[in-house]
């Protein structure tokens, strides 16, 4: 058996130095070889190449991901209080998965405002004749930690990074210097709000340039949520992106409640039309925005969204002020109505790397928040806090200047 046997322990300031001193070199890895899958290796022992990071934590549900170098038999270990009394399974029609490597373990049904304690296991599959699977090693981790949301959630927070393309540094240089009061971490929630990558050309990209530093830092016991730029969707690994994240209903676009919050994801697609030469014929990203304009029209019309003290859009290209290429036209074609409809409190956004505040005007009845990057000196960290009494954007530039401050107060219902 392999297990790890190391007690996890808080980040201090002396591991964040020491980190930083190693993120340094992270920057050479875009020069790594990026054709194909991260192939499997016989002579190499079992090993988990990235993970365990957590996706969508709710009040009452957790996603669990790894990645392991062999095709496996994993699953979780789970407890709500002293002891790891159960086990979680990916289940598909009757079959509990084996045989993989990306694990995505849902963990429903568990109590909201709480602590949980997991590990991860990974038991490797040598061989299959048939129905017999024959079994190697086992990997075990560490035991973590997470935190579930109480239903009756008063405050929520979470970070927001753009655009910083294969710069893995920008993380840990942003989070560390701006995501902690002291030792302890100021948000609940990180969100990488499109254009992580240039193009998505192997599993490997995926996991050196984004999911290592994540997992890294801080996504073993704090979720991310990974929203969709134009840049994901290129290159020649763009279709497997969705198989090593997880959302709500499994979609990019969807809406979840955090808190007095009412938080809802849009996918922008491309910013240029579909005929373009350059996606040779195979993106539809209009049909794929008129579908969200319908999903869009009934989740106004939710009860949970329409008693959500705040609306917050989590969007990559912004609806205005990005020119008038056919993507940000499109959206604002799509969405624009039915967002002013729904009395929506803020939008944050990317895409254009000139980071700017901009209020309500003739065009929107909200502000338009748009992060910079993704060079040194253009990269920005967007902190939001809600409560139920306001929402405190705060935009931050990495030398530490504050480009500006949000407060907003809850509009009068309609």
């Amino acid at each position: 058996m392999i297990s790890e046997t190391s007690d996890h322990t808080s980040i201090t300031p002396a591991s964040r130095r020491s980190f930083l001193q190693k993120i340094t070199a992270l920057g050479s890895l875009s020069l790594l070889p990026t054709a194909g899958l991260m192939a499997q290796n016989e002579d190499e022992p079992l090993e988990v190449q990235a993970g365990p990071y957590l996706q969508n934590v709710l009040h009452d549900e957790a996603t669990i991901m790894w990645i392991t170098n062999r095709n496996c038999f994993s699953w979780v270990e789970y407890g709500d209080g002293n002891h790891l009394h159960r086990k979680f399974f990916d289940v598909h029609n009757g079959l509990i998965q084996a045989n993989n490597r990306v694990n995505k373990i849902k963990l429903k049904g568990i109590k909201s405002g709480r602590s949980h304690k997991y590990r991860i296991v990974s038991t490797e599959i040598v061989r299959v004749s048939g129905s017999q699977f024959h079994f190697g090693t086992t990997y075990t981790s560490p035991v973590y930690s997470f935190q579930t949301p109480a239903a009756d959630e008063s405050s929520f927070r979470m970070v927001v990074f753009n655009d910083h393309h294969e710069r893995p540094q920008t993380i840990p240089e942003l989070l560390y210097r701006f995501g902690y009061k002291g030792n302890e971490k100021d948000f609940d929630l990180v969100v990488f709000n499109g254009d992580v990558f240039d193009n998505t050309e192997s599993e490997e990209q995926v996991v050196q340039q984004f999911l290592r530093p994540c997992v890294d830092i801080f996504a073993k016991e704090t979720p991310f949520l990974f929203v969709q730029g134009n840049h994901e969707v290129r290159g020649a690994f763009s279709r497997q992106i969705p198989d090593y994240f997880s959302f709500v209903d499994e979609r990019f676009y969807h809406a979840f409640n955090r808190g007095p919050v009412r938080i809802i994801v849009l996918d922008g697609g491309e910013d240029k039309s579909d005929d373009n030469w350059e996606y040779r014929g195979l993106v539809a990203f209009d049909p794929y925005r008129e579908v969200q304009r319908e999903w869009l029209r009934r989740e106004i019309q939710s009860e949970a969204f329409k008693q959500a003290t705040f609306k917050v859009v989590l969007i990559h290209i912004p609806l205005w002020h990005s020119g008038d290429w056919h993507g940000p036209t499109h959206c604002r074609e799509m969405f624009g109505d039915l967002l002013e409809q729904g009395g929506i409190d803020l939008m944050l956004s990317g895409h254009t790397h000139r980071y700017g505040i901009h209020p309500p005007d003739a065009d929107h009845s909200y502000p338009v928040m748009i992060g910079g990057g993704p060079v040194a000196g253009n990269r920005t960290l967007i902190k939001v806090v809600c409560t139920r009494e306001n929402v405190q954007a705060t935009m931050v530039k990495d030398d530490g200047e504050v480009i500006g401050e949000l407060n907003l107060k809850p509009k009068k219902k309609r």
